[in-house]
């Protein structure tokens, strides 16, 4: 995409919000489902038409019981999720047969480059083989219907998400042009000019995109150690001022004691991401202001609580795409600071909102400028 941008040096406006959605969704779909890509395109195009649906109702007055009479627009979104079903049963059902045809080849691992053929890998493709595409027999069908919703999870969690971190990245680096120069020049000095930004690149690039962060949590007696990876500052400050989400969800699964409150066991907990992010409590008097060196010695150090950074969650249930976005909006705000230059567009408002999750309400107009490059040495 960004190729098909004019040479000449003359600015282009694109709303990024919209623009992103592309790229995530292409990354995902071929994350997902690799070569069965056209087939889990189809699938999660009406999938985009659900989640419209979705975000619709989330910003109206929750009715109890609303959401079961048969209105026009609820009966369309049963439709849509009665065939995501159909066509994801089908999918599945289809590699089922390529990996036994592969494993009777003696190539047991020849199709299991994405997710979609490790979950049927995982799930064993021996047990319950699917004699119908459409109509899996029922001693596979918990399996079945376990990667049916790992399938749709994958696509609401890696698409909208990551695309929101990318935006609002780039809507900072527009309005903050020192940091936008200073992320350039650390990426044009690992990476060239010329050559695409590649894995092995990423950790040298310390300004956007290295950090490293462990955190250690104890909710129940027992400790898990999470390691988020490199993140860089810019990223973690763009995750701390707007985070996917802003807020998730936990149940205590025993009686506990909380900041001198007794929860019982099942209790629901609401944690606002959000809140704790922007609290100056943790995070001092330039709570509201973007300030990526504040991550200069580590996630864990930011803040006056070593684990007020939460992105993506904490502890066994913190989110498991989280590499993956991460890794996506590396390479992605790499490829954008080595040839483009860009500020916010005139016609730009401010004003994040909340429907699902966190996202420019008026979208994110930029203005986009290709910055020369050198020819390839002869």
């Amino acid at each position: 995409m960004v190729e098909k941008l004019p040479s000449s040096g003359e600015e282009v406006e694109i709303d990024v919000s919209e623009w992103f959605q592309t790229v995530t969704e292409d990354a995902i779909t071929r994350t997902t489902f690799g070569r069965s890509y056209d087939d889990g395109m189809a699938v999660f195009h009406l999938q985009t038409q659900q989640m419209a649906f979705a975000a619709e109702a989330f910003s109206k007055v929750f009715i109890p019981g609303y959401r079961f009479i048969p209105t026009k627009k609820n009966s369309s979104s049963w439709k849509l999720e009665k065939e995501i079903k159909r066509r994801l049963i089908r999918l599945i059902g289809r590699r089922k047969e390529l990996l036994e045809q592969e494993e009777e080849k003696g190539k047991p691992d020849a199709d299991v480059n994405d997710l979609l053929g490790l979950m049927i890998k995982a799930s064993g493709s021996k047990q319950g083989t699917v004699a119908a595409p459409e109509r899996p027999p029922p001693s596979s069908m918990f399996a079945v219907r376990d990667i049916v919703e790992e399938c749709k999870t994958f696509f609401f969690a890696g698409k909208q998400t990551t695309t929101n971190l990318l935006t609002w990245a780039t809507v900072l680096l527009a309005m903050h042009p020192e940091w936008q120069e200073r992320a350039r020049a650390e990426v044009l000095r690992v990476c060239g000019p010329i050559d695409l930004p590649s894995r092995h690149h990423l950790p040298k690039l310390k300004t956007v995109l290295s950090l490293s962060l462990s955190l250690f949590v104890n909710p129940y007696s027992y400790a898990f150690h999470v390691n988020f990876g490199q993140l860089g500052m810019i990223l973690n400050e763009t995750l701390r001022l707007y985070p996917p989400a802003v807020a998730t969800i936990r149940r205590a699964e025993a009686d506990v004691e909380l900041g001198g409150y007794h929860i019982p066991q099942g209790t629901e907990l609401l944690i606002p991401i959000m809140g704790v992010h922007h609290d100056a409590g943790l995070w001092g008097t330039d709570v509201a202001e973007f300030n990526p060196t504040r991550f200069a010695d580590g996630a864990s150090r930011a803040a006056r609580h070593p684990t007020a950074f939460i992105p993506f969650g904490l502890g066994a249930r913190m989110c498991i795409g989280q590499n993956l976005a991460v890794l996506e909006a590396k390479l992605t705000v790499a490829i954008l600071l080595q040839r483009l230059a860009f500020r916010l567009s005139p016609s730009y408002v401010h004003a994040p909102t909340v429907l699902m999750l966190l996202h420019p309400q008026y979208g994110a107009p930029i203005l986009f400028r290709t910055l020369p490059r050198p020819s390839h040495p002869s």
